[in-house]
């Protein structure tokens, strides 16, 4: 089985569009962007559009690379106190000379809906509310839709980074799934995914995950988006060696991607929701 990202992310996202009809205001997030990042500027553009599509109001901040911290610092505070504004999320990577957790740590916990606050981190950790990352998210739900019930199985997320595999561990934790986070240091890596349910690869290596790596069966979510040498887009896991033996698999493009900027919508959602004292399922 393929999963479809993409049919999942229309889903959501007409979910998201119902929901932002019946308040009172339209949602408003602030996107920030610092820089010229040809991959920031598109993801950008997408989130806009998608914002605009689910009837939110999408309110964007271009500046230039050699923008000082402080200029950055007071542009989140600004949008903190903004009552139009829902939801903030800063585009990363940002510029070497700013210090991203000082900016992250900046952005209210409340409108913060990557999900990258300390303060939403421990939440999630203690499994309390908070907003989750939108990957992490996404994955969850595709996941979910494949396998239903996750409780004791095996899983194995591969990369543990702040944004995508430590969350994704916390989330299948959650699901009573038994997790194993490996990464570059994992000894004999192959035979650890080899036992895996369900496989999460968020390294950032092309097509490094084979077939041979993979138990018959297993769900295999690729959340890798890197550039072939042949300028295709890949992710981390091999599709065309996966295919015959996972049991279920997301293709890149068209697996993942789509369903974060769905769950941002989601997360930009449930904000407004909260602050407009509005009763969530």
């Amino acid at each position: 089985m393929i999963i479809d990202g993409k049919a999942a992310a229309a889903t959501l996202r007409a979910e998201v569009a119902a929901e932002v009809a019946k308040l009172a205001r339209a949602p408003g997030l602030g996107v920030v962007l610092v820089g010229e990042d040809p991959a920031s500027a598109v993801y950008v553009r997408s989130k806009n559009k998608a914002c605009r599509e689910a009837g939110m109001l999408g309110f964007e901040h271009k500046l230039p690379a050699g923008t000082p911290e402080a200029d950055l610092l007071a542009l989140v505070r600004q949008l903190n106190d903004d009552d139009s504004v829902d939801g903030i999320l800063v585009q990363l990577p940002l510029p070497a000379h700013i210090d991203t957790n000082k900016v992250i740590a900046t952005v209210s916990p409340h409108k913060d809906v990557d999900g990258f606050h300390p303060e939403n981190v421990g939440r999630l950790a203690s499994g309390l509310h908070g907003f989750v990352p939108c990957t992490p998210m996404g994955c969850l739900m595709l996941i979910k839709a494949v396998r239903g019930d996750l409780a004791g199985l095996d899983a194995v997320v591969i990369g543990r980074s702040n944004i995508v595999g430590k969350p994704m561990a916390q989330l299948l934790l959650g699901e009573s799934c038994t997790v194993t986070v490996a990464h570059s240091r994992t000894r004999d890596l192959p035979a650890v995914v080899r036992r895996a349910d369900i496989v999460v690869a968020a390294v950032g290596r092309p097509n490094m995950v084979t077939g041979d790596w993979l138990k018959p069966g297993a769900t295999v979510i690729d959340v890798g988006i890197n550039r072939g040498a042949d300028g295709k887009l890949v992710g981390d896991v091999d599709f065309a060696s996966a295919e015959g033996i996972a049991g279920a698999i997301t293709p890149v493009p068209g697996g993942v991607g789509p369903m974060t900027i769905a769950c941002l919508l989601k997360n930009t959602l449930t904000s407004a929701q909260r602050r407009q004292g509005v009763q969530r399922k």
